[in-house]
């Protein structure tokens, strides 16, 4: 169970991330370029969101039934030490969670906007700060302190 999780909340990030970009390019050109606020606007707005949210449920799970988080919690005092156990532990939950929640909230507040502009607007800075948190908590295959493969196998 817990290697096909994995290899899911490996492939489900790439959704996470393509659905993020999609719909932030959409916003910042929605944003400056004066667009109206359209029903696919609308629609990319939801998917980014349920994408994410179906992430998190896949990353908590993984998280209680990881070896590397149990190692953490039953020997915090040596493992918060330790950069790989840590990161997995701690870090990693703890940005990607934030993350998470800036794009519910930037969803919600987007939702809620009367103007196309302040939708746009609102969607493009929230989504954007969530993107960047994303990528700095993302144990990519070329990072110098963390790595991982970028593509798992079921």
């Amino acid at each position: 169970m817990y290697l096909f999780l994995l290899a899911l909340h490996s492939l489900i990030r790439w959704f996470v991330l393509a659905s993020l970009l999609f719909v932030i390019f959409r916003s910042y050109r929605g944003w400056f370029g004066h667009k109206p606020y359209t029903k696919t606007d609308h629609v990319t707005r939801i998917i980014t969101a349920t994408i994410a949210h179906i992430q998190l449920v896949a990353g908590v799970w993984l998280y209680f039934i990881s070896p590397v988080v149990d190692y953490f919690l039953h020997n915090y005092s040596q493992a918060v030490h330790m950069r790989q156990i840590r990161f997995f532990g701690m870090e990693h939950v703890t940005i990607m969670l934030t993350a998470i929640v800036l794009i519910t909230i930037g969803s919600a507040k987007a939702k809620r906007k009367t103007t196309d502009e302040a939708k746009f607007k609102t969607m493009a800075i929230w989504f954007t700060i969530a993107l960047l948190l994303i990528f700095t908590s993302v144990p990519w295959s070329f990072s110098p302190l963390i790595s991982r493969p970028l593509f798992r196998s079921f």
